[in-house]
């Protein structure tokens, strides 16, 4: 008996009963992980993108500010109720914008 011989009668339905149940996980995988990851990225996406001057917005690191200007890839975020108290951030560090009181 060859090897292909004791591999044939060992699995009988061939490549085909491996492949499908193969198939299947990752149809799930895709479906339960990769997809709402890619909706959430460009969801975040869209939200940095539409950001502007005098939005309210909370930092990843949790500083709530307003965006006083913006410069690129950074944002100048006025944090206090002084004019003079502002501090540069990245764009990507930004991890919600607060709606506005008349939306509320």
């Amino acid at each position: 008996m060859t090897a292909a011989t004791i591999f044939q009668a060992a699995a009988p339905g061939g490549m085909g009963t491996f492949a499908i149940p193969l198939l299947l996980m990752f149809g799930i995988m895709y479906l339960l992980v990769i997809m709402p990851q890619q909706r959430q990225r460009k969801k975040m996406q869209a939200m940095l993108s539409a950001l502007k001057a005098g939005d309210k917005i909370v930092t990843s690191g949790g500083i709530y500010g307003t965006i006083n200007g913006i410069d690129g890839e950074s944002v100048i975020l006025k944090i206090s109720a002084e004019p003079q108290v502002k501090i540069r951030i990245a764009r990507a560090a930004i991890a919600q914008v607060e709606a506005p009181e008349d939306a509320k």
